[in-house]
C-alpha cells in the first residue's frame, strides 16, 4: 500500500472515529499528524508543525475573544432584545427576525453554534407561543447563521480564504460571502412558504390584549414544561419558558423578550441598559467592521487588541470570557489543517488530486467532492472537511478547466447548509431547545429535512457555482 494511500485513509479513520467516538477531530488529526509524519513521510517535529496555521489561530482566538466578551458583558443579549422588539406584534417577522440575527452575529464574528445556542432557545420559545411550525423557526435559525457565516470578518470566511490564500489559489471574498449568503436565503424563503408562512402573515398583528389568541393550540400562560433558564409565572402556575420568557398574567405579550436572570434591566421592562461596557463593545464591533474591510487590517491581530482594550477596562467580564472562547474549535481546526500539512509534505495532495482529475471528467469531479462534503459535514465538523477538502480540489483546480473561485464557494455551501441535520452541532442545538414533548417528532423532521439537504444542494451548488466557470 502506497504512503499517500495510507494518509488518506487515516484522515478517514479521524472522521470515522471523531463522528462516532465524539472526540475532538483536532486532536485526533494532530495525533495522526505525528504518527503519519513520522511512521510514513519521515518527518520530524519542524516538518509536522510547519502545516501549523499560525494566522487561523490568532483569528480564531482573536475573534471568539471578542465576541465572548460581548456575551459575558450583555451586549448579545441586548442585541437580541433590540432585534426581536421591532416585531412589534407581527408574528410573521419572527421568523426572518431569528434568520437575520443569527446572520448578523456570525457575520460580526461569532462562530456558528454559539449564535446558534444563543437565539435558538428564544426562537424555538416564540414557535411554542405562537403555534410556528418548530421545523420552520430551527431551519431559520440554523440557515440564517450560515447566511452570515462567510463574510470575510466571520470564522468561517476567515478559515476558507486563509485555506485559499494558503493554497495559491485565487480567491474571492465577496463572492464566498454572497454564495453562501444568497443561497441560504433562497432556502429560507422555500421553508418559509412551505411550512406556514403565509398562514403567519394572515395573522397580522398581535398585542398583549390578545391574551395568546395568535396561537391556536399554542401553550398557554403558565401550563406545560419546556426547555430553557429562565421561569416565569403565570396565571394558572409557573412554566420554565424555552428561553426564560416570562409570561404575564394576563396572556403572552408578543414582543416578550428573554433575557439572561443576570442581566441588568432598565427597571420598566422595556428591556436592557445600554450600559458603558455594552456600548464600548458595540463600538468595538463596529471598529472590527471597518479595520478589516475599509483598512484591511488582520482581523486575528485587530479583533484580539479590541479584546484587550474591553479587558482592561473591565476586567471582570474578561475573566468570564476566556474560558468561553472556542478553544474546541481552536482545535479542531488547527489540528486539521496541520495533518493536511503533513499530507502536502508527503505529497497526497498532489497524488489524490491526480487521481480525482484523472476522472477525465473535471465537472464530475467537482460534483462529487460537493457530495462528500455535504455528506460528512451532516455528521461532523463542517469547517474541519473544509480544510481537507479545498486542498484536495487543488491540483485539478490547477488543470484551469474549472474556476477555483466557483468550486470553492460550492465546497463551501454544500459542507455548511446540510448544518440542520440532527447529527451536528448546530441541528443538535435546535433540537435541544424544542419542547421535550414535541422533540422525538421535531428529531425525525431535521432528519428527513437534512437528508434532502444533503441530495439536493450539493448538486444545485455545483450547477450554479462551478458549471459557468467562475473565477
Amino acid at each position: 500500500m502506497s504512503p499517500e494511500l495510507i494518509s488518506i485513509l487515516v484522515l478517514v479513520v479521524v472522521f470515522v472515529i471523531a463522528t462516532t467516538r465524539s472526540v475532538n477531530m483536532g486532536a485526533l488529526a494532530f495525533a495522526a499528524a505525528f504518527g503519519v509524519g513520522t511512521l510514513v513521510a519521515d518527518l520530524d517535529a519542524d516538518g509536522i508543525f510547519a502545516g501549523f496555521p499560525g494566522d487561523l489561530f490568532v483569528v480564531l482566538v482573536g475573534v471568539t475573544y471578542l465576541f465572548a466578551i460581548a456575551r459575558a458583558n450583555g451586549t448579545t443579549d441586548w442585541l437580541v432584545h433590540a432585534a426581536v422588539r421591532l416585531v412589534r406584534g407581527r408574528v410573521a417577522l419572527i421568523p426572518w427576525v431569528m434568520f437575520a440575527l443569527t446572520g448578523a452575529l456570525t457575520a460580526i464574528g461569532a462562530v456558528s453554534p454559539a449564535a446558534v445556542a444563543i437565539v435558538a432557545p428564544i426562537a424555538l420559545s416564540f414557535a411554542t407561543r405562537y403555534a410556528i411550525s418548530p421545523l420552520l423557526m430551527g431551519t431559520m435559525v440554523v440557515h440564517g447563521a450560515q447566511a452570515g457565516g462567510f463574510s470575510p470578518i466571520s470564522i468561517y470566511g476567515s478559515i476558507v480564504n486563509g485555506i485559499v490564500e494558503r493554497e495559491g489559489l485565487p480567491g474571492s471574498e465577496v463572492t464566498l460571502f454572497l454564495a453562501s449568503l444568497i443561497a441560504n436565503l433562497v432556502i429560507a424563503s422555500v421553508l418559509f412558504v412551505l411550512f406556514g408562512g403565509r398562514k403567519l402573515w394572515a395573522r397580522g398583528s398581535v398585542t398583549p390584549e390578545d391574551d395568546g389568541a395568535v396561537g391556536k393550540g399554542s401553550e398557554p400562560a403558565g401550563a406545560g414544561t419546556g426547555t430553557g433558564t429562565g421561569t416565569g409565572t403565570g396565571a394558572g402556575g409557573t412554566r420554565t419558558a424555552a428561553a426564560g420568557t416570562a409570561p404575564t398574567a394576563g396572556g403572552t405579550a408578543p414582543t416578550a423578550v428573554a433575557v439572561r436572570p443576570e442581566q441588568d434591566t432598565d427597571g420598566t421592562g422595556a428591556g436592557l441598559r445600554l450600559t458603558p461596557a455594552r456600548i464600548a463593545t458595540l463600538a468595538a464591533l463596529v471598529a472590527l467592521v471597518v479595520a478589516v474591510l475599509g483598512f484591511d487590517l488582520d482581523a486575528g491581530l485587530t479583533a484580539v487588541s479590541l479584546a484587550v482594550v474591553l479587558s482592561t477596562a473591565w476586567p471582570d467580564d474578561s475573566r468570564r470570557a476566556v474560558g468561553e472562547i472556542a478553544w474546541s474549535t481552536v482545535l479542531l481546526i488547527c489540528g486539521v489543517l496541520t495533518y493536511v500539512g503533513v499530507l502536502e509534505e508527503m505529497g497526497t495532495i498532489t497524488w489524490a488530486g491526480e487521481g480525482v482529475g484523472g476522472i477525465g471528467v473535471p465537472l464530475l469531479a467537482a460534483v462529487l467532492l460537493c457530495y462528500i462534503g455535504a455528506l460528512v459535514s451532516a455528521f461532523a465538523s463542517s469547517v474541519g472537511i473544509m480544510g481537507a477538502l479545498i486542498p484536495l480540489a487543488v491540483p485539478f483546480l490547477a488543470q484551469g478547466e474549472i474556476g477555483a473561485v466557483g468550486m470553492v464557494a460550492a465546497l463551501a455551501v454544500s459542507a455548511t447548509v446540510v448544518d440542520v441535520s440532527p447529527f451536528s452541532t448546530n441541528g443538535a442545538l435546535v433540537l435541544a431547545a424544542a419542547p421535550e414533548a414535541d422533540r422525538e417528532r421535531f428529531f425525525r423532521q431535521l432528519m428527513v429535512y437534512g437528508g434532502i439537504v444533503v441530495a439536493v444542494v450539493p448538486a444545485l451548488a455545483w450547477l450554479v457555482l462551478v458549471v459557468p466557470g467562475f473565477g
